[in-house]
């Protein structure tokens, strides 16, 4: 074998590395106490989807249609929005036996997307979880089955985890992990609520 096929030889297999590496789905996780963890989620699939990947939004806890939802109908096809919960929060900090069933259908049903085999066949690029650190902390949902799931998943796809409270082994599991720090709001220190566009 002479010293051109060697470099030949060489330099698909560097390729080969490349592409394998361009294919791997990574684990990201936004949490923390500060706005924006859900914004960020969105923000990078619409950069996914600008970029012609599938993407699908689980929103764990959560049954309002918030105007990001309306984001669904404009990428048909490319786009799909479910949400397992009642409302936007637990009511009096006790979940019921119906938040508990909805959180756990909600997992199963991430769970099958994040088996498929990606957008070619069907799949998803990218699936967001979001909320899932506060179906956790009301123990909605068991850790072992959120991480299970995550690991077992088709590695192309890329998860995005949001919530406040994220347990140390998700973040253990995770490849980039943002910490969101209030230091200043406007709803706590002018007691402005939520507006149209901006939070909801």
């Amino acid at each position: 074998m002479d010293a051109t096929t060697i470099n030949k030889k060489e330099e698909e297999e560097e390729e080969e590395e490349e592409e394998e590496e361009e294919e791997k789905g990574y684990v990201h996780i936004y949490t923390g106490n500060g706005k924006g963890k859900t914004t960020a989620a969105f923000g990078l699939a619409v950069r996914a989807l600008m970029a012609e990947k599938k993407v699908f939004i689980g929103q764990f806890v959560k049954s309002m249609k918030y105007h990001e939802t309306k984001l669904e109908s404009l990428m048909e096809g490319q786009l799909c929005i479910k949400q397992y919960g009642n409302g936007c929060f637990i009511y009096k900090n006790e979940p019921t036996a119906d938040d508990k069933n909805m959180a756990i259908d909600g997992l199963a049903d991430c769970e099958r997307i994040l088996s498929l085999s990606g957008s070619g066949s069907g799949g998803y690029d990218m699936v967001i979880l979001d909320e899932l650190t506060i179906a956790l902390r009301y123990k909605l949902l068991e850790i072992t089955d959120v991480v299970r799931v995550i690991r077992e998943r088709n590695p192309k796809i890329e998860v995005v985890v949001t919530g406040r409270d994220a347990p140390e082994e998700l973040i253990a599991i995770g490849d980039v992990v943002t910490e969101m720090k209030s230091i200043k709001h406007y709803y706590k220190e002018q007691g402005v609520l939520a507006r149209d566009g901006i939070e909801r």
